[in-house]
């Protein structure tokens, strides 16, 4: 079955994460980057976008589950985000996600997380 790939490079967010006294009383920012190869099922019609899988869809759920609640480790939402793409989108084959720090350390860019899942 052909694949499409859908991708995001470093969606920026307001997150509530980690254990340190400062990032439990404020938010701060994350970086997520995300690819998801897609099953093509049906041909694109192009003035329908119930042919594809929107990918406004994959973006809020993305940003809904690294918003909603605070975590305590990247670890831990990187698996909740990975868990809830997989289940509310079927047509996804395959999820490479890395979601980054920027402001954990100021000796480097960034520091992350990135796993991969597929069916």
């Amino acid at each position: 079955m052909p694949t499409r790939r859908i991708f995001f490079n470093r969606l920026a967010l307001d997150s509530r994460i980690g254990i340190l006294e400062h990032e439990l009383r404020a938010t701060q920012p994350l970086h997520v980057d995300a690819e998801f190869d897609v099953e093509v099922t049906q041909q694109v019609h192009d003035q329908r976008i119930s042919t594809v899988l929107d990918y406004r869809l994959l973006r809020n759920a993305i940003v809904e589950e690294c918003t909603q609640r605070h975590v305590n480790l990247l670890e831990t939402l990187i698996e909740q985000v990975a868990d809830r793409l997989m289940r509310e989108f079927p047509d996804v084959r395959r999820v490479k996600i890395r979601i980054s720090k920027p402001l954990a350390f100021s000796d480097c860019e960034a520091v992350g997380i990135e796993i991969e899942r597929s069916r």
